[in-house]
Parts: structure tokens; sequence; C-alpha cells
């Protein structure tokens, strides 16, 4: 019982405290070295669990047999936002790329490792693993890692970053329940992380936070 609640605290202090401390700047500090510090703990936690299966943290071989899924929902996905950008507020759609393209290609590479896996790692294999005992069955770990990723996006300051990531967090933590794969799940919020950047609603995932 006592570990129990030593883990429930914990949770709150991870998944609810600290996005609040960020979203009301107590404290000036930078949202990505914040992520991987959280992250360096997280791993800490995870490498020092018996019962945590390592191979988790990448497992690549999960990947190519779900691949073509992953596209396809993807595309499906990406249209659908593409052409919500170009219905609400066209000025936006593509605004990125046109801008400032060296920018954008830097983001595209660096957005994923910098921030999509340790994301990956916080929201999802850590947090299925710790808090395993907490949560009955899959469902319940797939619908509170999506509300605790949703929630983090409270610190850029507008419901859309909120909302959409809520939908994504159900996508990236379903996809991690059924493969144990951390790479495919990074892979698929990479995905759809680089769309966003991409089609023009980078700045609802940026300048709140700053």
């Amino acid at each position: 019982m006592k570990s129990k609640y030593s883990l429930c605290a914990e949770f709150v202090v991870i998944f609810v405290l600290l996005p609040l401390g960020f979203r009301f700047k107590p404290f000036p500090f930078p949202p990505i070295p914040a992520l991987w510090l959280v992250m360096v703990y997280c791993l800490y936690r995870l490498w020092n669990d018996p019962a945590f299966d390592r191979s988790k943290l990448w497992n690549v071989g999960a990947f190519p047999p779900l691949a073509p899924k992953i596209f396809m929902l993807f595309v499906v996905c990406a249209l659908g936002v593409a052409a919500c950008v170009e219905y609400v507020a066209p000025q936006l759609l593509f605004n990125f790329v046109q801008r400032d393209p060296i920018f954008w290609a830097l983001l595209m590479l660096l957005y994923p490792v910098l921030s999509v896996y340790p994301q990956g790692v916080v929201y999802r294999t850590f947090l299925f693993q710790r808090y395993r005992d907490l949560m009955p069955n899959r469902y319940a770990q797939i619908a509170i890692s999506a509300a605790a990723f949703s929630f983090v996006h409270i610190i850029f300051r507008n419901p859309i970053a909120v909302s959409l990531t809520l939908i994504g967090g159900v996508i990236f933590a379903w996809r991690y329940a059924a493969t144990g794969s951390l790479f495919t799940s990074a892979f698929e919020h990479a995905l759809y992380g680089c769309w966003m950047f991409t089609v023009g609603l980078g700045d609802f995932f940026y300048r709140g936070a700053r």
C-alpha cells in the first residue's frame, strides 16, 4: 500500500505538477532540457526494474509488418488535417516550409531525436511499466498515457495542441501497447509531429512554451 501511495505521488509530480509548473512558469527553464532530465530519471527507474524488458526501448523488428497500416492511417489523417487548415486558416497552410525551408529541414531531422523519443520514453515506456500495478488493464494504460500526453501540452497555452495530442496520444499509446516497441510508436509520433509543423500548425506546438 505504501508503495502504491509513493507511485501515485510520483505520477502526480511528473505528469501533473511539472506541466502545471511550465504552464504558469514560477521559474524559467526551457522545456526540452527539462524533458531530457525527466527522461534520464525514467530510464534510471526502468533500468533498475528487474521486471522490465529492455528491448522495448527500441525493438525495431516490430515495425516492418505494421508499416503499411501506419502509413495508410497517417495519409488519411494528414489529408484531413491539411483540409481543415485550408478551410479554417488557409494562410497557415505550409507557411513554415515557405518562410524558412532551411530551419524546417533542420527541425525535421532534430525533432524526432530531441523531442519525440524522449516523450516516448516518459509517456509510454515508463508510464506503462512503472504504473502497471495501478492500472487494471491495457485500455486503462492507453487512456492514462494519452491523457497525460495531452495534458503536458497545456504548456503551449492553446486548445488545439491539447486536443490534437489527445488523439495522437491514443494512437501512439495503442501502438506501443500492441507492439512493445518504442521505435514503432516513436516513428509514428514523429510522422504526425513533423506533419503538424509542415502543414502550418507548428506555432501551436511551440510559441506558448517560450
